[in-house]
C-alpha cells in the first residue's frame, strides 16, 4: 500500500480511532514488505534493519550450527522470532531433519517454536472458565478444588471482582455473603455448581440481549441466519450485522440460495454488508457510530486465503494467518462493549490459523481468554457450512469427511 493511499484512508477515520488505524496500517505495510521479499526470494538482511546485535549474532550462530548459512527461508523465519524464541531453539537442542522430504528445515524450526508456545498454554482442547481464570491470574493449582466447589453465584462474583490484589479466601467470603443478582440471566440458578452453570451460558449462547452482534467472514451467511433465528426466539433487540468478504455478485455465482438467505436475514431485521475486511472496520463507513456497541462478535474458521503452491503451514505464507488474528482483534478493540464476547470457531489441529494464533492475538490486544467450548456442544453449531471459495460451487464442507469431526 502506498503512503499516499494510507494518508487518504486515515483522513476519513474519526479522531478517536486514528491510533488504532495507524497501528494496523503500519503493521500491514511491514507484513506486505516481508511478503514481497518472500515472493521474490530476496531475504538478504537490510543494512538498516533494526535488529539488536545480540539477535543478529544468535541468528548467524544458529544458521551456522545447523549448517545452513545460506538458507534464505531459514533467515526469513529466524528474523521473525523474538530473542527468547531464538534462545529456545538453541537450548532445546533442536536440529532440523535435512532428509525430511515433506517439511523443509525452516518449516521445522517454525513449527518447533509454535509447539513450544502451545505447550506453555492451556492447549487447544476444551478449557473451562475456571482454568482460564487461574491461568489469567497465575493462581496456584491449590485453589482449584476450593473454586470448583463454589456455587454459580459465588464463582461468578469471584471471577468478576478479582483483580489480583485481594486475598482469594477473603473474596470468596464476600461472594458467599453477597445477594443473588435479580432481573438478569446471570443471576439464575445461584446455588448450582459454578463451573458447570457458567459454561452452560457459552454453550447455550445466552448473550447480551440488547447489545449489537456482528458476524465476519460468513461466506454463504448460513451462520448469520442461524444466529438471527436464535436471537429472535430469545427476544433479543440488539442489531445483527452479517458480513461477507466477497461481493454479492461473486456470492451469487457460488451459492444459488444466497438471495433467499439475505431476504430471510432482512426479515429478521439483520443488516447484511458485503466486501467487508474484518481487519479494517474502523475505516469502513458502514461501521461508523458502532464504537463500543458490539456485545458479541463471531468469526468461524478464519483463514487468510490460500497461496498457490504453498500449504498453510509453510513459513513463507503462515505469517498471513497469524497476523490475520492480530489485526482482527486490534480492529475490534474500539467496537467492543465492555464485557462483550468474541467467539472464534477453529479446528484444534489447524496449521493455518493455529489455536495459539487466536489466543495470543487476543491477549496482545487486551482480550481475555474465557473458555474453549467443543464445537459440537455449541448451540449454534448446526448451520450450512461453506469453504468460502470457488470450491463451494460444486461441493460444500458438510459433504467432506474431514469437516464432520470438529474437536474445538
Amino acid at each position: 500500500m502506498a503512503a499516499g493511499e494510507e494518508d487518504e484512508e486515515i483522513d476519513d477515520v474519526q479522531e478517536h480511532l486514528r491510533d488504532s488505524v495507524e497501528g494496523t496500517l503500519r503493521l500491514k505495510r511491514l507484513l506486505s514488505e516481508d511478503s514481497e521479499a518472500a515472493a521474490s526470494g530476496s531475504f538478504k538482511r537490510s543494512k538498516t534493519a533494526d535488529f539488536p546485535p545480540e539477535q543478529v549474532s544468535k541468528i548467524e550462530y544458529l544458521m551456522s550450527k545447523w549448517g545452513l548459512p545460506e538458507d534464505k527461508v531459514m533467515l526469513h523465519v529466524l528474523e521473525g522470532l523474538d530473542m527468547d524464541e531464538l534462545e529456545y531453539l538453541d537450548t532445546s537442542e533442536f536440529e532440523p531433519d535435512m532428509f525430511n522430504w515433506q517439511r523443509m528445515p525452516a518449516d521445522q524450526a517454525l513449527t518447533h517454536v509454535a509447539l513450544w508456545h502451545e505447550r506453555e498454554s492451556l492447549g487447544g482442547g476444551p478449557i473451562d472458565v475456571l482454568l482460564t481464570f487461574q491461568k489469567r491470574w497465575n493462581l496456584s493449582s491449590l485453589f482449584d478444588g476450593m473454586l470448583r466447589e463454589l456455587s454459580h453465584k459465588d464463582l461468578r462474583y469471584v471471577v468478576e471482582h478479582y483483580d489480583g490484589s485481594q486475598q482469594l479466601e477473603q473474596l470468596i467470603d464476600q461472594a458467599q455473603q453477597s445477594l443473588p443478582l435479580r432481573g438478569r440471566a446471570e443471576g439464575c440458578m445461584p446455588d448450582a455448581n459454578g463451573v458447570v452453570t457458567m459454561s452452560r451460558f457459552h454453550r447455550l449462547e445466552l448473550i447480551d440481549p440488547v447489545a449489537d452482534a456482528a458476524v465476519f467472514g460468513d461466506a454463504n451467511l448460513g451462520f448469520a441466519l442461524n444466529l438471527a433465528k436464535h436471537r429472535k426466539v430469545l427476544g433479543h433487540v440488539g442489531r445483527l450485522i452479517a458480513t461477507t468478504f466477497e461481493s454479492r455478485e461473486v456470492l451469487r455465482e457460488r451459492y444459488k440460495e444466497i438471495d433467499e438467505t439475505i431476504t430471510t436475514l432482512e426479515e429478521h431485521l439483520a443488516e447484511v454488508h458485503h466486501e467487508i475486511d474484518c481487519t479494517r472496520i474502523a475505516m469502513n463507513p458502514k461501521f461508523k457510530g458502532l464504537e463500543g456497541s458490539l456485545g458479541a462478535v463471531y468469526y468461524n474458521f478464519p483463514h487468510a486465503g490460500s497461496v498457490g503452491g504453498f500449504f498453510d503451514g509453510h513459513p513463507l505464507v503462515n505469517w498471513r494467518h497469524e497476523n490475520l488474528m492480530r489485526l482482527f482483534f486490534r480492529a475490534l478493540r474500539s467496537f467492543m462493549k465492555v464485557g462483550g464476547l468474541v467467539k472464534i470457531a477453529s479446528n484444534m489441529g489447524a496449521v493455518g490459523v493455529r489455536f495459539s494464533y487466536i489466543t495470543v492475538g487476543a491477549k496482545e490486544n487486551e482480550f481475555d481468554h474465557v473458555e474453549t467450548v467443543p464445537f459440537m456442544e455449541w448451540k449454534l453449531h448446526r448451520y450450512s457450512r461453506s469453504y468460502g471459495d470457488r470450491r463451494d460451487v460444486n461441493r460444500r464442507p458438510d459433504q467432506a469427511q474431514n469437516y464432520k469431526a470438529q474437536r474445538a
